[in-house]
């Protein structure tokens, strides 16, 4: 079995194009990251940044339990990760294949957030989050693609048509 690790920015399109390549390919499972819940999770990114960034400080042991159950269940070919941190972390790193970063540019990725998480919002929130994306959220973006784009196999451009992406990410992952 395969495992490939899908990353981007937020909003960056992981989780859309790991459900539409899972539905190309037969025999594919995937895992969401934010589908849990991490001890250690970082809730101040600012200050993780300024010290360090250092992905280790999650505690990823209910991800590894579930990629090791899938994989010992010999039913899939090919395990897909919506997962942001490629090769650098431990606890995960020896389990992947290949890691594919989809580089969206930040201003498609800032206007899909909004479309997608502030349907409801009024004029003052979507000020208030465009005043703490520009303060605090946009230097994390900006680490995250140096960072993790830098240890990826393959980077792939987020700014192309979606079945462009999907193709490219299917071939590749048949490569692997």
């Amino acid at each position: 079995m395969k495992i490939i690790a899908i990353g981007a920015i937020t909003a960056g399109g992981k989780t859309t194009i790991v459900n539409a390549v899972k539905d190309r390919l037969p025999r594919t499972a995937s895992l969401h990251f934010d589908d849990y819940s991490f001890e250690g999770e970082v809730e101040d990114f600012s200050k993780w940044l300024s010290e360090g960034a250092d992905v280790n400080v999650w505690d990823l042991t209910p991800l590894k339990a579930d990629i090791e159950n899938i994989m010992q269940s010999g039913n899939y070919d090919y395990l897909l990760l919506d997962y942001p941190f490629a090769y650098q972390h431990n606890m995960i790193r020896d389990y992947l294949d290949c890691c594919i970063f989809i580089d969206t540019p930040l201003d498609i990725a800032l206007a899909r957030r909004v479309i997608r998480d502030m349907k409801d919002a009024d004029a003052d929130e979507i000020r208030n989050e465009m005043y703490s994306y520009l303060q605090f959220a946009r230097i994390v973006y900006v680490q995250m693609q140096q960072e993790h784009l830098s240890s990826c196999d393959n980077v792939i451009d987020g700014a192309k048509e979606l079945d462009d992406i999907i193709n490219e990410i299917a071939e590749i992952i048949l490569k692997c």
